[in-house]
């Protein structure tokens, strides 16, 4: 295990940053999971105006959740949220970042 993966662990784990959470497939079986939320809110420009809306993305371990897809379930603090968009893996192939919606 490289000392990225091993530090990536770490992170996860620390219960101040990582959370547990359920993940569950389109039509596949629940998991338990670690989470690391990234940002509550984000601000878009559009022309002169700026808009507020609520999102929520997270990061996801690839040994954990090798293939999440849209339409994937993911339950935090009892709150249920789909992944929207296709995933993005870090650098280091390590780490998934997905948005999510409410479900």
């Amino acid at each position: 295990m490289s000392a990225v993966a091993t530090a990536l662990d770490a992170l996860f784990a620390d219960d101040n940053i990582g959370r547990e959470a359920v993940y569950t497939p389109e039509g596949g079986v629940s998991q338990l999971i670690r989470v690391v939320t990234r940002r509550a809110d984000e601000v878009t420009g559009f022309g002169e105006a700026r808009l507020w809306s609520e999102t929520a993305r997270i990061d996801l371990r690839v040994a954990e959740v090798p293939t999440p897809r849209p339409g994937d379930r993911i339950e935090i603090d009892g709150e249920g949220f789909l992944i929207q968009g296709e995933p993005v893996r870090d650098r280091e192939r390590l780490v998934w970042t997905v948005d999510l919606r409410p479900a």
